[in-house]
């Protein structure tokens, strides 16, 4: 009987969760490959989802849609199980410049990559769990659809010793080599090992601590993990299975997979020169035989990946092993915010495949540079096995595998709810409701917002107006400082460090008024907003659709008092729908708090807290690239955790990226 997921909460679930957590779990057992979990914002999703892990006690793959978001909810499901393995899979790389080749400027840019070691560490011991444990979750990024190399190959090199055994000390060493460690006596890192006298220290890929064998002859008298600076001794061992150093688990000869690309190579040589591309074919004859050469003599050549099809004898075409292989048959996988996280997943072969075709096209990589890419949407649908999408605003695909009554003739979040296999969960544990709508005319809509911002102004309220371009909201922060307003804009143009300043006093009441464009329609935690403006909202498009007019008027959703106001002319299909859908969602609240005698109130964190706790969801991710003892000046670092903060602002993970610009003004002060 493999290991139960132990779920540890001082909390039981209330509200929607007892329903959503039975008929999730029911359709699991029942085998239903596609569920929806409609989820509104503050309702206990993640507990929800622990909730039904721990029911079908299966392995899980939680997929989220950037890394901060995949630590915030590693950090939460580590707190639901204590005693079970969670783990946590992003990209390794700490700076990423893919190899590109731009025709209309005749520029060739090379691959730079800095990878971090702490994180590939803890990409090991994901697939490490996964081979020992059955409980295991995996918090994964979308980087979990990218080439990982062949779970097979990585976990028959797997070698397990135990205390007292029979072990040739020079096969042990042997046996170290093949599985790509590297002896370094002098100075001991992960992914190395290193020999004193009868005693060999590992340091494995997938943990902080080494492992020291004491041979006495040819038995292995002691095991212990041990401190890798000190040298303490944590705990004895008693058996101990060793991984590969990497997961990319490939023979030492390369001899065939250099015939293989000798012969593409001739073939790609010959097409090219036939369509009269005698430059372009000059050039690939002189990479790929450089690259040969490195490879005869290193085992190894920059941008060997490019060749990983050929080393690992595929056929063309054939998708590349990824995370998901690495899990057992019967896993379920979570896709967080999937009306993000889904089309981002759809987006990355494309883009991969535009970006190479150019570089095969001039004469950079052979054809089969192809094949080292991330899977297409259809092969991620292969193996994703069953699944639950998780959001408050499902897109159209989830909303698309779903069945529907005949009566749906077009699936979308206002009817959501007539879908057996749409979950809901509106209710708060908090009790508060979705904020009450009122549609007013265009005309005369300034005059309107300035009455009705006056209102929430006076009683230390907080409004944010969206507009639909640019231009108009800094010509409407304009007029309304004009009329005697603390206000302030944010969009794109506004750079990172500015906008997480403008977050943090819009909180703080150092202005009372913020008018946006799309950076208001998710990822902002603002509960002393009682008031959204929707201006122009019946100009249909992406910002006034209906899942986008949903988002945004969630904003106010945080607040007791919350309220909408949308400025139009004409009901929409989209107004429509996000009025009924909203107005549907405050009807069950209401009753729910009425039947259980809740009543709503706004629940407002410290500044200080909200910063303390994103900080400690992403500190791992801010110490690895700004240790003191980095092996790169101060000047880098400050480099690279500026280009972090900004990737934070951008995705709206405005606290987060506080955290980067506080470390970055301790490194410019010391």
């Amino acid at each position: 009987m493999p290991p139960a997921f132990q779920l540890v909460s001082e909390y039981q679930p209330a509200g929607d969760q007892p329903e959503a957590i039975d008929r999730l779990t029911d359709g699991l057992n029942k085998g239903k490959d596609n569920q929806v979990l409609l989820g509104v914002t503050g309702s206990g999703k993640t507990f929800t989802i622990a909730n039904v892990i721990a029911n079908v006690n299966r392995p899980a793959l939680v997929l989220a849609h950037n890394k901060t978001l995949a630590a915030q909810l590693c950090s939460e499901f580590r707190s639901f199980f204590p005693n079970n393995v969670v783990d946590y899979f992003i990209s390794y790389y700490d700076y990423y410049q893919p190899e590109a080749y731009i025709a209309a400027r005749d520029i060739y840019i090379e691959k730079e990559a800095q990878i971090n070691e702490e994180i590939e560490r803890l990409r090991h011991h994901a697939t490490r769990s996964l081979f020992l444990r059955k409980d295991v979750i995996i918090v994964a990024s979308v980087s979990c659809i990218y080439g990982l190399g062949s779970p097979k190959a990585y976990y028959d090199s797997v070698v397990t010793v135990q205390l007292n055994q029979e072990f040739d000390r020079s096969v042990f060493l042997t046996t170290l080599h093949d599985l790509h460690y590297e002896r370094n006596d002098i100075q001991l890192s992960p992914g190395c090992y290193r020999v004193r006298g009868e005693v060999i220290e590992l340091f494995p890929s997938w943990d902080d601590a080494t492992i020291r064998f004491e041979f006495f002859g040819d038995t292995i008298e002691a095991m212990s993990r041990c401190h890798p600076v000190s040298g303490d001794v944590i705990n004895n061992l008693s058996e101990v299975s060793i991984f590969p150093a990497t997961h990319y688990v490939v023979e030492d000869d390369l001899s065939p997979a250099i015939g293989r690309i000798k012969s593409e190579l001739a073939t790609r040589i010959e097409e090219l020169n036939q369509q009269g591309f005698e430059l372009e074919a000059k050039r690939l004859e002189k990479r790929t035989r450089y690259d040969i050469a490195m490879m005869r003599e290193l085992g190894y050549c920059k941008g060997i990946e490019n060749y990983s099809r050929v080393i690992e004898n595929r056929a063309p075409g054939s998708p590349p092993d990824v995370l998901l292989d690495f899990f057992p048959d019967d896993f379920i996988t979570i896709v967080d915010e999937s009306h993000v996280t889904m089309p981002q997943v759809r987006g990355m072969y494309r883009g991969d495949r535009s970006r190479k075709e150019s570089l095969v096209s001039h004469g950079f990589r052979l054809p089969s540079a192809f094949d080292n890419r991330p899977l297409t949407f259809e092969e991620f649908e292969h193996r994703k096995k069953q699944a639950i999408y998780v959001s408050a605003t499902p897109g159209v695909y989830e909303l698309g595998q779903c069945a529907w009554p005949d009566s749906v003739l077009e699936p979308s979040v206002s009817v959501a709810w007539q879908s057996p296999d749409v979950v809901e969960q509106v209710i708060r544990p908090t009790g508060l409701v979705d904020p009450v709508i009122t549609i007013r005319p265009i005309q005369g809509q300034v005059s309107d917002l300035i009455e009705e911002t006056r209102k929430r102004v006076a009683v230390n309220e907080r409004v944010l107006v969206t507009t639909l371009t640019k231009k108009s909201s800094e010509e409407l922060t304009n007029y309304l400082v004009n009329a005697g307003f603390k206000v302030r804009y944010l969009h794109s143009d506004i750079d990172a460090m500015e906008r997480i300043d403008i977050l943090h006093d819009l909180r703080a009441g150092v202005f009372d008024v913020l008018v946006g464009v799309n950076l208001l329609r998710e990822g902002l935690d603002l509960p002393e907003v009682s008031l959204v403006a929707i201006l122009d909202a019946d100009k249909e498009g992406f910002l006034r659709n209906e899942r986008s007019l949903i988002q945004t008027m969630g904003r106010a959703a945080r607040n007791q008092n919350g309220s909408v106001i949308l400025y139009a002319d004409k009901i929409t299909k989209s107004i429509q729908g996000a009025q009924r859908e909203t107005e549907r969602r405050r009807d069950k609240q209401l009753a729910y708090n009425k039947a259980h005698g809740i009543v709503p109130k706004t629940v407002t964190r410290k500044m200080g807290d909200i910063r303390d706790a994103d900080r400690e969801a992403t500190q791992k991710e801010v110490q690895a690239v700004a240790e003191p003892d980095s092996k790169i000046s101060v000047p880098e670092l400050i480099q690279e955790l500026t280009e972090k903060m900004e990737a934070a602002a951008e995705e709206l993970n405005f606290e987060v990226a506080a955290g980067f610009r506080d470390q970055i003004e301790k490194l410019k002060e010391a």
